[in-house]
């Protein structure tokens, strides 16, 4: 496996062999686990029509445990190693762990700078990361992340001046085209996962240490029901649901 120092905490662990060229799709997720709650229903098939997806993930999650003997440290690898498996299932290209403590961000430039690189880097489309305007109970590292996403896609990855030093570096500025947010209480946008839903439920499978201890049939179950919610009104069985943003400026 490939390894890439980025940024004095920022490493580059690869599934496959590190790309050289843009994504088509970048996730921007909170924790290990998140984006395969949320999308990899969609990422299963984006990468099934041969489109290439890169993972953001923005925290380590050392602090999603239930059991106060569990060391953080430990937890952190555990779960890198999950979410690696994770995406191999879905068939991402490469994971971008930025290692973050959880429960730990903070809407600040230094983590804005951090997605602005990624997203000149990668150049993708499509980012796909959590809705930050759910009401009422969100995991803040949600709320933060979803917001500092969207505004390094807009304006900070497409204006030259924001961050000179990354022009500089000979990162050009990007526009991307269409924001996707999972968790939307209000989503607009659906897609189909009727033949991808079992992938998503294999993904989800790897994160042992977050549904070990939980009957995962009734998740499974719950997982489906929700997607069948989220269907009514297509003309299909399954579907996982976005607030869809088309960037036209």
């Amino acid at each position: 496996m490939n390894v890439i120092q980025l940024l004095p905490h920022t490493v580059i662990l690869a599934v496959s062999d590190i790309m050289t060229k843009p994504a088509h799709i970048m996730v921007i997720t909170p924790h290990p686990d998140d984006a395969e709650f949320g999308v990899a229903g969609t990422v299963s098939r984006w990468t099934g029509e041969g489109k290439d997806v890169i993972y953001v993930v923005c925290t380590n999650g050392d602090k999603g445990t239930g059991d106060p003997a569990m060391k953080p440290e430990e937890l952190a690898k555990i779960r890198e190693q999950e979410q690696l498996a994770a995406a191999k299932v879905l068939g991402v290209g490469e994971v971008i762990f930025l290692r973050h403590a959880d429960q730990s961000l903070e809407d600040t430039p230094e983590f804005r700078k951090e997605l602005v690189r990624l997203i000149r880097m990668y150049k993708p489309e499509t980012v796909a990361t959590v809705d930050p305007y759910r009401r009422y109970v969100w995991h803040r590292d949600h709320r933060i992340t979803g917001q500092v996403a969207l505004d390094a896609i807009f304006p900070y990855a497409r204006d030259p001046h924001s961050f000179p030093d990354l022009l500089e570096q000979g990162l050009q500025p990007h526009k991307v085209k269409e924001v996707l947010l999972w968790g939307a209480q209000e989503p607009n946008y659906r897609t189909d996962i009727t033949n991808t839903f079992d992938t998503k439920i294999a993904a989800l499978r790897c994160h042992e240490s977050q549904i070990s201890g939980n009957p995962f049939a009734s998740w499974e179950e719950r997982l489906r029901e929700w997607a069948k919610m989220l269907a009514e009104k297509e003309d299909y069985e399954l579907a996982e649901a976005f607030y869809r943003v088309e960037i036209q400026w």
